[in-house]
């Protein structure tokens, strides 16, 4: 065999096998879209109010159709929903499940981090979210940091391996900040910048000085027709940065008290970034007149309070001051638990603060789709729209309601008449568990032992 036909074959050989990997991944980057067509439901629109005995028709993952009487076409499933609620995937806009990491602690700055790097599309939670209705979450960075890393917007499309699959494709992108006692009691513990909210205020504004700086030493170099130029030193961190200042990254802010909530929109118009939203702001409706007017939106909790000291002062009916004030606002969950419980939080606003029905499924539907930046695709039932869908016994807000089917991109994920007692991927319910050793406090040394026994020894003395 010559040379020449020897490197002709590697040749051949090589261009099958890159064609061999295109294709793998390709097909590994489509996701599945269902159709379906549901029949005699009282549909929930959010946008469009409610339609009773309504049939939502979906090809290829979108709503195509919507009206009364339609017909499924041919080899297309038909499901009747007669008495039931079909409202749009509820949607949670801070949560930390299907991820196997969340804070990276080693800085106070580390906008470098993605979360997209860290989902785990084996979480069982994915599919917990599910069963509640939930069909997108915002997979969020943690509050150890100042400026944390970038968060992930995720599709729950439970049961694929490939953690790209649970990307909500095209999603803006999204970044986490934090103030408060979160970065500052890492400051604090490991004698960094910042330990006090005015530290905080200062790392944002030498963050951003800095990133003006760095951007101008990159227009300068592009702007150079020198063709021995010398470019500057690259810095992911700092990249990160500029797009947050040129918009193209939305900003999604942990804080509890309002003036720090005002100290961020202070800071944010001096450098001309727009796009913000809230996490958690407990203390929110004390400034909802100025969050409307600046433009920043909110995601709050329904109820929780006084788990911390910041918190002391929140009140159940912030959501509501909110919207009334004009702010966009959504209920979220950040846990693994009550994300399986966000209809009932939503519901828990025509209590306190007796919003509408509308009003109540737009903080778990649309509002936090424009938090996300992602209302042109969910958030409501709309024709052109992914059939990102949630089916009901019982109207949503009641505390009776009960989920029956969730669709994502119109493929059932979840059937209650069909669900199984372990949903575990790769996972034998039937298999013996496995021994382990597990740990035990009470073997541990507890330092305050021997004051206890010196205590009992000075009351024995004293007897």
């Amino acid at each position: 065999m010559t040379d020449n036909k020897i490197l002709n074959d590697m040749k051949k050989n090589i261009f099958v096998l890159t064609i061999m990997l295109f294709t793998g991944f390709v097909a590994n980057a489509q996701v599945k879209k269902g159709d379906v067509l549901i029949k005699n439901a009282t549909v929930l629109t959010v946008t469009k109010g409610t339609l009773t005995n309504t049939d939502v028709l979906v090809s290829g993952g979108k709503i195509s159709r919507i009206g009364k009487g339609l017909n499924a076409p041919n080899g297309v499933q038909e499901i009747d929903a007669t008495g039931k609620f079909l409202m749009p995937g509820i949607i949670d806009a801070h949560s930390h499940i299907a991820l196997s990491a969340v804070n990276e602690g080693t800085s106070q700055v580390t906008s470098e981090v993605q979360m997209g790097d860290v989902i785990d599309p084996f979480d069982v939670s994915i599919y917990r979210a599910l069963a509640g209705g939930v069909t997108s979450t915002h997979a969020l960075h943690g509050s150890a940091n100042v400026i944390g890393g970038e968060s992930e917007t995720l599709k729950l499309r439970y049961g694929s391996t490939n953690p790209e699959d649970l990307k909500f494709e095209n999603a803006p992108r999204t970044i986490k900040f934090a103030l408060g006692e979160n970065p500052t009691r890492g400051g604090r513990s490991r004698g960094i910048q910042p330990s006090s909210r005015m530290g905080v205020e200062a790392m944002l504004r030498n963050s951003f000085t800095d990133a003006q700086a760095y951007r101008a030493k990159w227009n300068a170099y592009k702007a150079d027709k020198n063709p021995r130029k010398i470019a500057p030193e690259y810095d992911l961190r700092m990249e990160t940065l500029v797009d947050i200042l040129e918009g193209r990254v939305l900003v999604h802010c942990h804080s509890y008290r309002a003036d720090e909530i005002y100290m961020l929109m202070k800071v944010f118009a001096d450098f001309g970034i727009t796009k913000l939203t809230y996490q958690h702001a407990n203390e929110a409706y004390k400034v909802a007149p100025e969050l409307a007017e600046f433009g920043a939106m909110a995601s709050v909790f329904a109820d929780w309070w006084a788990y911390k000291l910041e918190v002391y002062y929140s009140t159940a009916y912030n959501a509501t001051i909110l919207t009334r004030n004009g702010v966009t606002t959504s209920i979220n969950s950040d846990s693994g638990e009550l994300i399986r419980h966000l209809f009932h939080e939503a519901a828990k606003t025509q209590k306190y603060g007796d919003l509408t029905d509308e009003e109540a499924l737009s903080l778990i539907t649309l509002n936090p789709a424009k938090q996300l930046g992602i209302e042109n695709r969910v958030g409501s039932i709309e024709v052109g729209k992914d059939a990102d869908l949630a089916l009901f016994e019982g109207h949503p807000l009641s505390v009776y309601a009960i989920p029956v089917m969730t669709f994502v991109d119109g493929v059932k994920y979840f059937d209650r008449a069909n669900d199984i007692k372990d949903q575990r991927i790769y996972v034998n319910p039937e298999q013996a568990v496995e021994n382990v050793t597990i740990f035990n406090r009470e073997d541990q040394h507890r330092c305050m032992d021997t004051e206890v026994v010196s205590f009992e020894a000075l009351f024995s003395n004293n007897k």
